[in-house]
């Protein structure tokens, strides 16, 4: 959370808004192509320009005409409106401007914020002379910039500053537990932010693959504040066919691997598929918490919520130690459990087994069901350490040969039987040689 002042880049579709937001983030953040409706909600950064920090929000193109999508899209630019201390217009400099640039401007002039005018596309000083034409918009004089390039953002970032307010001290917020919402698309990930949040700050339509970039918002779950990633849905690599989906996906799995739990949204009216394997595999080998959420369970009749749950149990065993909850973001039925889940799962990725406790069951327990022998050699642990916490890591140091998997997968059981490991993945590393014998002298 924050009390960081606001800018808001708004203006007509493929004006260049998310390619500015890169610029200014001196990173790609913001997913970019060139066809119009790339960027559908409104997405949040923390940016910094000559000492000053604000938050950076790109919008989705606002346009006069379109169906219920761009009607969404709409929407949410107002909405970022609404919100913002400074505009930053965006319009191209090398075309005539159109009905959606007046139309975005007379909503710019109408919030009562100052506004900067960004003529984005001058690649070179002899387009500089071409922007005359922007003055009639009404927003003041044009800042003749390249965001691919470049070119001329300084300027245009000194009068944002200039009219940005006194702000206080921003609450520092990079310690807040991460959450991301995962799933195939059109599971209800957005909705579920949303109902999150209290707010339609995601888009969210009946069309797959609506939301293009992970949305980074705080959420309060009982009032603790959490930082959520709701991300584009993960689809099979032989379905990731163009570029702007490809990035998408890039951008949900950076999402999940700086992730504390990911929450896994799965549609209880169609079951659990091989994609939700998939995932879940996914974020178990990331070594993030896990909580499976079984959304639309209203929606669901008898025949669907059996099937699920036994698809659940079948086709998700792997991951049996994530808590399920059957939930409908729509309406908020059951969500009030979510914020518990969560603290069980993050209490359990910080716990720790004391040494000599976890020696001491490690010896009863190899004694009680040795290692198999392979290749003729019996692998026997002399001794375990936790090494880590999220998520909970131990080492075994190992004489006499290696431990099969099978063996490391029994060990994660009698752990989890013994302790309360409820929704992270364990890691169990087996080192073998004169560090075995070392460790436990030390």
């Amino acid at each position: 959370m924050s009390r960081l002042p606001v800018v808001a880049v708004v203006g007509r579709p493929n004006v260049g808004k998310s390619t500015l937001v890169n610029r200014i983030l001196r990173r790609r953040a913001a997913v970019v192509e060139e066809k119009p409706g790339v960027t559908r909600d409104r997405k949040e950064f923390i940016a910094e320009w000559a000492g000053r920090h604000f938050i950076l929000v790109d919008t989705g193109g606002w346009a006069v005409k379109g169906d219920d999508l761009v009607a969404g899209i709409r929407a949410q630019a107002e909405a970022a409106l609404g919100g913002a201390d400074v505009v930053v217009f965006v319009a191209d400099a090398t075309t005539a401007y159109t009905d959606d640039d007046l139309a975005v401007a007379r909503l710019a002039q109408g919030s009562g914020v100052p506004v900067v005018l960004a003529a984005n596309k001058a690649d070179g000083p002899g387009v500089d002379l071409d922007v005359g034409h922007l003055w009639s918009l009404g927003l003041g004089e044009p800042y003749p910039i390249s965001a691919l390039h470049g070119r001329g953002t300084g300027d245009l970032l000194d009068a944002v500053v200039a009219r940005l307010p006194e702000s206080e001290a921003p609450l520092a917020d990079d310690h807040l537990p991460t959450l991301a919402i995962l799933g195939r698309p059109n599971v209800g990930k957005s909705t579920l932010l949303n109902r999150l949040l209290g707010e339609e700050r995601v888009l969210v339509s009946p069309e797959p693959g609506t939301t293009r970039d992970p949305i980074d918002a705080v959420v309060e779950l009982d009032g603790e504040p959490f930082r959520v990633w709701d991300t584009a849905g993960i689809r099979r690599a032989s379905r990731v066919d163009e570029a702007t989906e490809f990035y998408s996906v890039q951008r949900a799995r950076e999402a999940l691997a700086a992730a504390d739990v990911a929450l896994l949204v799965a549609d209880a009216t169609q079951g659990i598929t091989h994609q939700e394997q998939r995932l879940a595999e996914e974020i178990a080998t990331a070594g993030a918490g896990l909580i499976i959420l079984l959304n639309k369970w209203d929606a669901a009749d008898p025949e669907d919520k059996e099937n699920t749950e036994d698809g659940t149990g079948d086709r998700l065993g792997f991951v049996s130690w994530a808590p399920v909850l059957r939930v409908s973001a729509r309406t908020g039925a059951r969500l009030h459990r979510l914020s518990a889940a969560v603290r069980a799962v993050l209490e359990a990725r910080r716990f720790r087994v004391p040494t000599p406790q976890l020696n001491r069951h490690v010896r009863d327990w190899q004694e009680a069901h040795p290692a198999p022998t392979r290749r003729g050699r019996r692998a026997r642990i002399m001794y375990a350490v936790q090494a880590g916490v999220n998520p909970p890591t131990v080492v075994l140091f190992v004489r006499g040969g290696d431990l099969a998997p099978d063996y490391l997968r029994f060990l994660e059981g009698r752990l989890r039987a013994e302790y309360d490991f409820v929704g992270t993945p364990l890691r169990l590393v087996a080192r073998s040689g004169r560090g075995a014998e070392d460790s436990r002298r030390q």
